[in-house]
Formats: C-alpha cells, structure tokens, sequence
C-alpha cells in the first residue's frame, strides 16, 4: 500500500492534484488511518486560506435542495432534464404482494394443509405414553440399592 507525504496531502488540500491523480487519492483516503491524519493536518493548516461561509445554515439549504433536485431529475442523452419516473410497475408495490399473500394463505387453509399441521404439532406436543415405564439410570441404581439392603435385612434376621 503506498502512502502519500504530508506535501502531497498539501497540494490535494489546495486544490492542485489533477484528474486519475486525484481520484487514487481519495480512495486510499478511505483506507488508510495514518494518510487520514496527513489530510486532516493539512486541512487545519490551509484552513485560513479556504473559503469562509457567511451563512452556514442557508448553505445546507441550498446544498440539500440541489440534491432533492438530484433525485427528481436525471440527466438525459440530449442534456435536457426530464422528470424521473417514479411509478412502479404492479408486482413491485405492496398492494400486489398483500394479495399473494392472502391468495397463498387462503389456498392453504382450504387445501387442508394447516390442518394436518396442527395435528401434526399437537402429536409433538403430547407426551409419548408407552406401555413399559422407563426407570432412568439413578431410579435403577436406588431400586438396587434398597434390593441391597433389604437382602442384608433377611441375612440379619435370619442369624439371630
């Protein structure tokens, strides 16, 4: 990646790099962190030389209404400006997409298909009875725990 010199950053600042130049520049600008304090040194240093607004406030107006008029005209082959179209084509707008929906969700409904789902989540959803209980590990190992203990019972028992 090659870095441009603070002197280079100066002459960008000032207005004095031309064309492909140019436009290499500020697409490492976006990049590179250290080229960005460069830039940012030099701004503050030509600063005074850089044109003072006399009313910022009216500026942002003026710059933000040439852009709405960006976006409501667009250059033409002639260079005449003509009005961009804005009307969207039927399957492009949410009325058509509402539609679809509720066709899809109707032809479900009536297809049965929600149906068949429901059952099919309330057979999850229903505990599995089966016929045999099933001990877990620990419910075995204390079943032959108290068998244990029951056999040394009888032992003792029978001894006296």
């Amino acid at each position: 990646m090659k870095h441009y010199s603070y002197d280079e950053w100066l002459s960008y600042v000032k207005d004095e790099v031309i064309g492909t130049i140019r436009e290499e520049i500020e697409s490492h600008l976006y990049t590179c962190d250290q080229c960005l304090e460069h830039y940012l040194q030099a701004v503050s240093e030509h600063e005074s030389s850089l044109p003072v607004l006399s009313n910022e406030n009216s500026f942002t107006d003026l710059v933000m209404a040439e852009v709405s008029k960006q976006k409501e005209f667009t250059e033409s082959p002639t260079a005449v400006k003509q009005p961009v179209k804005t009307k969207k084509s039927f399957y492009q707008q949410a009325s058509f997409h509402y539609l679809i929906a509720a066709a899809a969700t109707l032809l479900l409904t009536f297809s049965g298909v929600f149906q068949s789902l429901a059952t099919y989540a309330s057979a999850v959803e229903a505990p599995q009875h089966s016929k045999e209980k099933k001990h877990t590990v620990t419910e075995g190992v204390i079943d032959k725990t108290f068998a244990w203990m029951d056999s040394l019972e009888k032992k003792e028992a029978n001894k006296k």
